[in-house]
């Protein structure tokens, strides 16, 4: 699926931008990381992967 790649890349830009800008600090952007690593295993996965497909595709809809 297109959109995860694109969503990893936005997300992954965020944190880079927010550690490079010293709003989180590196025991945060951890903390951020394994939160998402382990939120990816949980039944929660499936749900968000829907509502950020719907979002994807309101947008190109809208756009």
């Amino acid at each position: 699926m297109t959109i995860t790649i694109t969503a990893l890349a936005l997300f992954g830009l965020l944190l880079a931008l927010l550690i490079r800008f010293r709003a989180v600090g590196v025991a945060s952007a951890a903390v951020a990381l394994m939160f998402g690593f382990y939120l990816s295993r949980t039944g929660a996965a499936d749900s968000i992967d829907q509502i950020m497909t719907a979002l994807a595709d309101a947008v190109n809809d809208a756009g």
